[in-house]
């Protein structure tokens, strides 16, 4: 395991690392690539999907998604990496995020039927079920316990939703509304647990 993780940072090195320094070199910070990314993600989210261009806005977005990790890679490379950082990427991932259900829900508002209001509610429950995951996370820190548990964390949750747009653009629409009620399902749970395990850390238990 320790073998395959090395090589796949070594892997990574060696893609992220030559972009990195050549923005390094033009003077690029690694604030501005966060920024234009998160910019170029929701503009292509909120122009493509609503217009159920899902292959466009899939192979678009995979290819700006490449920044977040860009801009990571350009942190440690000029020493720049730092709480502010952290925050302004952790805050416009919440952003980008909220972008791609806007986008969803714009997609199934538009279709006017009564599938598609169904469908428009479930996107929504998982936009909102999706920022309450990171929010209860970062409360919870806030009180200084520990939340970072449950089945859906950003990574997993992107996937589905990713892999549903893929495949309503190559083969059936009907894979993203599955993709999203997954989701909004997932995100629920995760939240629940997250409520759980912080009560159990702040609630004493009773004397027997």
């Amino acid at each position: 395991m320790g073998t395959l993780t090395e090589r796949g940072r070594s892997v990574a090195r060696g893609v992220f690392n030559p972009p990195a320094r050549a923005l390094l070199r033009l003077h690029v910070s690694p604030d501005a690539v966060t920024i234009v990314g998160t910019v170029a993600v929701c503009a292509i989210v909120l122009w493509f999907l609503p217009q159920g261009e899902f292959l466009w806005a899939f192979g678009l977005t995979i290819l700006f998604i490449f920044s977040d990790s860009l801009d990571g890679t350009m942190a440690r490379l000029s020493g720049r990496s730092s709480s502010w950082g952290a925050f302004l990427d952790s805050t416009l991932d919440r952003v980008s995020d909220a972008a791609v259900f806007c986008g969803l829900a714009l997609y199934y508002a538009a279709q006017r039927t009564d599938a598609g209001q169904v469908w428009l509610a479930v996107t929504l429950a998982a936009l909102v079920g999706s920022l309450l995951v990171s929010y209860a996370r970062a409360r919870a820190e806030g009180v200084g316990v520990d939340a970072s548990v449950g089945i859906a964390e950003r990574t997993e949750r992107l996937v589905i939703v990713g892999a549903g747009v893929l495949l309503a653009g190559v083969w059936d629409v009907r894979a993203l509304a599955v993709a999203v009620s997954v989701v909004a399902v997932l995100a629920w749970v995760t939240v629940i647990q997250r409520l759980v395990a912080v009560r159990r850390q702040t609630v004493a238990v009773p004397p027997r």
